[in-house]
This record gives C-alpha cells, sequence and structure tokens, in this order.
C-alpha cells in the first residue's frame, strides 16, 4: 500500500516536474531575447554617442576619412566616365545580387536568420554575432538615410555631376540621394561583421571581396559615385568596430580574441598617394 502511495506522487510529481523545467527553458529563451533586443539598441546608441568621446587618434582616423572622401570627391566625374563600358563585361547574376543584397528587406531576413539561429540553438556566439549584425545595420542605415535627406547629392544617373547638390529635405528626393551608399554601407558592415568569425586572412579577404560587390555594382549601374561607396564602407568599419566593443562587456564570447584597432597609413612619394587601412 504504502509503495502504491509512492507511486502515485511519482505519476503526479513527474508532469509537475516537467512543467515547471517546460517554463524555465521558456523563461530563458524569452529573457536571451529581451537581454539581446535590449544590447541592439544599446549598441546603436553607443556608436551614434562616440563622437562625444573621441580623443586624439579618433579625431585623426576621421580627418582621414573625410579627407580621402573630399580627394575622391575631386575626381568622381572622371571616375565615372572611366568606369562606363565595363557594363556589358559583368554577368548578369553579379549585378543581381549587387543590387538585391544590399536592399534593407533583404539585409534584416539574413541578420535577423542569424540571430534567430543563435536564439534557439543557444549559441551565445551565434546571438551575439545576430546582435553585432543588427545593430550596426540598424545604425548604419538610420545614419544613412538622415544624410540622404540632408546633403541631396545627384546620382549619375540623374544625368548631373557630381557637384550638383538638392539639399535638406524631409522626404526623399530621388536622384538627389547619391550621399553615402545605404547598399555599399550594409552590405560590407554584414561581411566585415561575419568575417571577424575567422583567423585566415585569406577566409576574411574572400568575405570583404564579396561584401564589396553590392557597392560597385550600383557605381557601374550609376547609382553611385566612387566617392559615395568608398566613405560608406569605411565608415561601416568604425560602426561595426564601435559596437562590437560595446558588445565586449555585454557578452563572453568573444571573436579570436581579436585586438579592435583601425589604423591609417599615408605614403607619399614622387606622383604618389597611398592609403593604407589596416583592421
Amino acid at each position: 500500500m504504502k509503495s502504491l502511495k509512492y507511486f502515485i506522487i511519482l505519476l503526479v510529481a513527474l508532469p509537475l516536474t516537467a512543467q515547471e523545467l517546460q517554463s524555465e527553458k521558456e523563461k530563458t529563451l524569452w529573457n536571451d531575447f529581451t537581454y539581446d533586443v535590449g544590447n541592439i539598441f544599446g549598441g546603436v546608441g553607443h556608436a551614434y554617442s562616440r563622437p562625444f568621446h573621441w580623443k586624439g587618434d579618433d579625431w585623426a582616423n576621421f580627418g582621414y576619412l573625410a579627407g580621402g572622401t573630399l580627394l575622391l570627391f575631386t575626381v568622381d566625374d572622371e571616375l565615372n566616365d572611366w568606369k562606363n563600358g565595363f557594363r556589358e563585361d559583368i554577368p548578369d547574376f553579379v549585378i543581381d545580387y549587387g543590387h538585391e543584397y544590399g536592399s534593407p528587406e533583404n539585409n534584416y531576413m539574413l541578420t535577423g536568420g542569424v540571430y534567430l539561429a543563435g536564439l534557439f540553438t543557444k549559441n551565445e556566439k551565434l546571438r551575439r554575432t545576430g546582435v553585432l549584425l543588427i545593430s550596426s545595420a540598424t545604425a548604419g542605415g538610420f545614419l544613412q538615410q538622415v544624410s540622404k535627406r540632408i546633403i541631396g547629392r545627384a546620382r549619375p544617373k540623374s544625368g548631373k555631376n557630381s557637384d550638383v547638390y538638392d539639399p535638406f529635405h524631409l522626404n526623399r528626393v530621388y536622384n538627389f540621394d547619391s550621399f553615402p551608399s545605404g547598399h555599399a554601407m550594409l552590405a560590407f558592415s554584414n561581411a566585415y561583421a561575419i568575417a571577424k568569425q575567422f583567423r585566415s586572412p585569406w577566409v576574411k579577404a574572400g568575405i570583404y571581396t564579396v561584401g564589396m560587390i553590392p557597392g560597385l555594382v550600383r557605381v557601374v549601374d550609376d547609382f553611385h559615385w566612387v566617392s559615395d561607396v568608398a566613405f560608406s564602407t569605411v565608415l561601416s568599419i568604425f560602426i561595426v568596430e564601435s559596437i562590437d566593443k560595446y558588445l565586449d562587456s555585454k557578452y563572453n564570447e568573444k571573436y579570436n580574441n581579436q585586438s579592435k584597432n583601425v589604423s591609417w597609413n599615408l605614403s607619399f612619394g614622387p606622383n604618389t598617394l597611398g592609403v593604407s587601412l589596416q583592421f
């Protein structure tokens, strides 16, 4: 009789225990999700607040970026004429990839998929990668949308020169929204963040090359000037690095213990100007 009593208690206790474990699992999943969402917004805010904390080297890097962009501004029209005729030599699948991959909807499908895979498999490193991808895309995407309306630079396809502007519009004015390049910024942000998972410089170089295709395609198809894409690509590196440093304090998983420093080297010589970006 006593054994029967223990057996009945066990039958009642097992479902209750299983229910508690399931609730605990669901609660943990929800906690991870809300924690990550907080870090996404925190990362965006951290990236935007960095200029208020810049020191000598940071301002120097910004100066290099601004100076390099201005230098390209002076030769944008010549570079645009020079690239004419390349369009027919590029395979259609590369053109399609360049236009589609850098679009916001496709970007968030990819970044969201990476994050959800990490969330449901309880892989913190993959979760952190997803958070880095989403927050970097959000920070860069919002910044470039606002900048387009303020700057109002003519696109090459408008038939105008690179120095023609129609600035300060609340609504987006098509053909006057060239600077900066959203496709280049989103695509290279993803490439740069994903490349952090790997040590091999060859793998990194391959990922960077794929990430640069959308920006180059947008130049070839007259949506952007070379300076638009160059500026957006370098700016995306700064945004990813800034947010990644912020996430170091939020997650235990690190990316191969890599140093998160961006440095520039300028070289001058007879009829030569060289700029090297190390990251």
